[in-house]
């Protein structure tokens, strides 16, 4: 029913029908435009659920933009629901995000509904949609059903591997939302955190450490190993995750290195006088002292920190300034101060937070922000709270050299309109009087003249300031005490009036003459008192009685006596204990002895301190330093630990890649041993080594000694397999056609260009010997397999080099320069990450083409490894280059710029999926131990029919070979063929079956971590096993 009650907004125009969505007609009944407001419509939405149950695509998505935007209104759309969720399956791409932001908001709503499409939300997991997947994960996290807790746990650990850090960031936050729905789930949680810490992705960092501080704040060694990682990310990590890695690390810091504040240690980290100084300056200035020597990831911490203060988020700001309070060299502090001032400028809500922590920073580090104390001034347009705060800083600030400027600004500030800042300006100048005593007596008289003051309440506060400091100096001010017993009959607020009773009871001796007379007027208005005032009547009549009883006596029995049937308790209460205390009779003789001892003993004079003295106990910029109170989750800094904690924990195993063009090109000086004992560099062509030597001279000129040589055991044990597979590549290019290259010979005029215009170019001969020496260095890339393998995987030679090239740039687009490429499917030179890419570069025009380079990429963060530069491209000349590409494992085409002298031309190289492998070795016992592991969603696999003739070994390896980049690995069954690879950027295996049936038909398997890549694979190989 709570969905058809609307309210008279709801029903009462045609604006609000629009909004949810009715369309409004015109009626001919006079009577039901009558009744109209107090009827109830039945027929809401109505429209919305027949455009969703429509045919038509386009009436449906247009019916889900107004949903959502229902939704953005905060308008109710529930009803909706069972109507929306029909189109879950959809596969329009625009209308399926739609319905799953739908799904979102409601799903934990409608949990029965939701729950039987968790079918369709395991499918989108698996679309090649990155946003697709990364929607119905959040789906799926959103509905919050203990039964299902399985399913999302598998659906998390299969996101956290997948190829997008979009639905890896949405793996990051699932986490948490499955944590607080079955915290059983801790431990497999844990996992799934510690290998999305291990991720390089921007984009993850920051989510998942939000999910490590939710799941398992206290796992600090999950930190250790991805410590440098995080520092060194930091910078480009979106605003939001900065602000919760910074929160993190801090916390990390605390427990791994040793204080910076030593007192007893000289500091000599890094600082200007430290580098420039020489050594008898230091003898001469220094105290022999031990020396504090900061950890190096402690400054790394804070040199990659230093850089956000920049930032344009307020929060990153305040959480580097947090950082450096906690963490930092007291000599380092002040380098947030002005960071932190410049926040001042922005609204009043990011105002107050920066001025509770300055005002906390500043009662232990003055100097740090008087350089900018008129930024603390106050502005008529300042709300209250603003302006307490400055005040606040502003006493806090004071010191004897700006003291006469504070008090000039402070009586501005007496004269505000603002009652409660008129208060606590009175409030901080007795601060300030107490703090500086060379300005105790001005502030007093200053204090006194404001008992003149027409605003009762600049008064009260006066007379309240002006007894807390009497009471550090009585003897000299009893004059004021006079002034004040002269204003008492004109000060009306009860808090004032009773601080000038107090003060003369408590110095009744130095006002004998006064204090009896100001007694006897309380006496008369003793009933219509306010009851603080009552009770500082009694003590001043109690006072009195015991130091002038001749003359208050009377007085003193009359005031008990009015009190003592007084309608307040507490008033009857101390009448009564004053009368026993003062009275001497039978029963209270012993006590009445001490009650000069009672009431007159002298008084600690208090301490007028600020409210964010013990602040400092709450970590800044935190909930629980704001509200001053330990908040819900509020995780404490630990403190500094006496000694260091072993600092090599933190060590990463780097494997560095060797250079394998190494092998290939050998210096006059340091001949290499034949090229893994059977190749030269005389078995190259003369193109080849001039393409090869200007293409990665520069390389090789500072590279060492010790990477040109290869292992003599690893070479010998290779060499048999390396020379089968030359014959039978020479076998292959016998059949093949050579590449159509268009070359220019050179002549006896050319000879100069040699040097600096490039005409040599690669023929196929050139590029088997090419491929065939890369296939003698397998063992180069085993040691950078993934370390959860079980066995080391070993990169051979391809099985398979398709000739087919692309177009890069058309030589009418290029305005003469023409550009192809293809993947060569070779391990790549420069990194082991990415994939080596070939381009021929050919100039058609009639004049030379100069310095053609790569210029601008894009995405920003694409890893392109460039070609060098070439400098001048004769015409009708060509040239082959090559070039690393890292496509993260993704289809995604990668853009650049090929750019000459004088133009810039946008290009694009877009891979196959299966030239994103690279060929492994492996033996079927590895095989299927692999397999075993990548099961469930890590499979995909699909039935095709084949001809008769093609069910044999021969037909079924050269089209897999022609899809992907994958090895052969030798089978026992003659029905059964199998196939292994491992995707370049991030090595995860590939393995790839060709199950042989009856009746003509066959079962591909593929199984992968990668189930994205996967399953574009099995859709490349049923085309080709079916067509070949």
């Amino acid at each position: 029913m709570s969905t058809n009650n609307l309210s008279y907004n709801d029903q009462g125009g045609t604006d609000s029908a629009v909004e949810v969505g009715q369309e409004t007609t015109p009626t001919s009944s006079n009577a039901g435009a009558g009744f109209g407001l107090f009827s109830v419509d039945f027929k809401k939405n109505d429209d919305l659920k027949e455009m969703l149950e429509s045919n038509k695509e386009s009436l449906k998505l247009e019916a889900m933009k107004r949903v959502v935007g229902l939704i953005a209104k905060g308008k109710n759309a529930s009803e909706l629901f069972p109507a929306v969720v029909k189109n879950v399956a959809s596969k329009n791409i625009e209308l399926k995000k739609l319905v799953y932001v739908y799904l979102v908001r409601y799903a934990e709503e409608q949990q029965d509904l939701a729950l039987l499409s968790i079918s369709t939300f395991q499918r989108a997991l698996k679309d090649p949609n990155q946003l697709i997947r990364a929607s119905a994960l959040r789906v799926l996290s959103s509905i919050r059903v203990p039964i299902i807790v399985p399913i999302m746990m598998l659906a998390i650990k299969e996101a956290a591997s997948d190829m997008s850090p979009y639905v890896r960031k949405t793996s990051a936050h699932a986490i948490q939302k499955l944590y607080s729905l079955d915290q059983d789930q801790k431990d497999l949680l844990i996992e799934v955190i510690e290998k999305l810490l291990k991720d390089k992705s921007t984009l993850v960092a920051g989510s998942v450490v939000m999910a490590f501080e939710e799941v398992c704040p206290d796992r600090i060694d999950l930190i250790h190993k991805n410590y440098r990682k995080l520092c060194n990310l930091l910078v480009d990590v979106e605003e939001w995750g900065q602000v919760v890695i910074i929160s993190m690390l801090t916390r990390y810091a605390r427990t791994q290195f040793t204080s910076p504040w030593k007192e007893d240690g000289v500091f000599d980290e890094h600082s200007e006088r430290a580098f420039y100084e020489s050594d008898e300056e230091k003898t001469r200035n220094e105290p022999e002292a031990k020396p504090y020597m900061m950890d190096p990831d402690h400054r790394l911490l804070l040199r990659n920190t230093k850089p956000l203060l920049q930032s344009r988020n307020t929060a990153v700001v305040m959480s580097v300034a947090q950082l450096y309070w906690h963490l930092a060299p007291k000599n380092e502090v002040s380098i947030v101060t002005k960071s932190l001032v410049r926040l001042l400028r922005s609204h009043r809500e990011v105002q107050y937070i920066v001025l509770q922590n300055i005002a906390s920073m500043s009662i232990q580090r003055k100097g740090m922000f008087e350089p900018y104390m008129k930024s603390f001034y106050v502005r008529s347009t300042d709300a209250t709270h603003i302006k307490s705060l400055k005040l606040e800083i502003l006493t806090s600030l004071a010191n004897e050299a700006n003291i006469s400027t504070v008090l000039r600004e402070f009586q501005t500030y007496v004269k505000s309109q603002d009652k409660e800042f008129a208060a606590g300006t009175i409030q901080a100048i007795g601060r300030c009087a107490t703090n500086i005593s060379e300005v105790t007596d001005t502030c007093l008289n200053g204090l006194v003249l404001l008992l003149s003051n027409r605003d009762e309440t600049v008064v009260a506060e006066s007379v309240v300031v002006i007894r807390k400091l009497l009471q550090t100096q009585p003897t000299q001010h009893s004059d004021i005490i006079k002034h004040m017993a002269k204003l008492f009959d004109n000060i009306t607020v009860p808090m004032a009036r009773a601080s000038i009773l107090w003060l003369m009871g408590e110095y009744c001796e130095r006002v004998p003459k006064i204090a009896p007379d100001v007694l006897r007027k309380m006496a008369k208005s003793f009933t219509s008192e306010e009851d603080i005032v009552k009770l500082q009547t009694v003590n001043l009549a109690a006072k009195l009685y015991l130091t002038n009883s001749k003359q208050t006596k009377l007085l003193t029995q009359y005031i008990l006596n009015l009190g003592k049937y007084d309608q307040n308790y507490d008033i009857r209460d101390r009448t009564r204990f004053i009368r026993q205390l003062i009275v001497p009779n039978d029963k209270n003789g012993a006590l009445s002895k001490y009650a000069h001892r009672i009431l007159l003993a002298p008084k600690p004079a208090p301490l007028l301190e600020s409210a964010y003295k013990d602040r400092d106990r709450y970590q800044l910029g935190t909930l629980s330093h704001t509200i001053n109170t330990k908040a819900s989750g509020y995780l404490e800094l630990s403190d500094w630990p006496a000694v260091a904690p072993d600092q090599s924990v933190r060590n990463v195993e780097v494997i560095e890649p060797v250079k394998i063009h190494h092998f290939i090109f050998p210096s006059t000086a340091h001949p290499t041993p034949a090229l893994h004992q059977g190749w030269s560099w005389s078995t190259l062509s003369p193109k080849l080594q001039i393409n090869f030597a200007t293409d990665a001279e520069s390389r090789v000129e500072n590279s060492s000694q010790s990477s040109e040589e290869s292992d003599e055991s690893s070479s010998q044990s290779e060499k048999s397999s390396s020379e089968s597979e030359s014959d039978s590549e020479k076998k292959k290019r016998k059949t093949k056609t050579p590449l159509q290259k268009k070359t220019v010979k050179p002549t006896a005029k050319d000879g100069p260009y040699l040097s600096k215009c490039y005409q040599p170019t690669f023929c196929s001969s050139d590029l088997f010997i090419f491929s065939l020496i890369l296939s003698v260095c397998p063992p180069v890339y085993s040691a950078l397999s993934p370390l959860s393998l079980s066995f080391p995987l070993q990169v051979s030679g391809p099985a398979f080099v398709p000739e087919k090239s692309h177009d890069l740039l058309h030589r009418m687009t290029g305005k003469g320069l023409s550009a192809q490429y293809q993947f060569p499917r070779q391990p790549c030179l420069y990194q082991p990450t990415m994939v080596s890419v070939q381009i021929s570069l050919t100039n058609t025009s009639d004049h030379p083409l100069e310095q053609i380079h790569i210029g601008d990429r894009s995405p920003t963060g694409l890893n392109i490894h460039c070609f060098n530069t070439v400098e001048c491209l004769e015409p009708e000349a060509s040239v082959t280059v090559f070039m690393g590409i890292d496509f993260n494992d993704s289809t995604q085409a990668a853009n650049f710029q090929l750019c000459t002298k004088e133009d810039h031309f946008s290009v694009s190289i877009q891979p196959a999926v299966g030239d994103l492998f690279l060929p492994i070795t492996m033996t079927e016992l590895d095989f299927r131990k692999e397999q075993g592991k990548l099961l469930g969603m890590n499979e995909s696999s699909a039935t095709i029919t084949m001809a008769a003739e093609n069910m044999t070994s021969q037909p079924i390896s050269r089209p897999v070979a022609t899809v992907a980049n994958l090895g052969v690995v030798p089978s026992g069954q003659d029905d059964i063929h199998r196939f292994a690879g491992k995707t370049a950027s991030s090595g995860a295996v590939v393995l790839v079956t060709v199950e042989l049936r009856e009746s003509s038909t066959a079962l591909i398997t593929i199984n992968t971590e990668k189930s994205v890549m996967g399953s574009m694979l099995l859709r490349d190989l049923k085309q080709a096993l079916a067509q070949a």
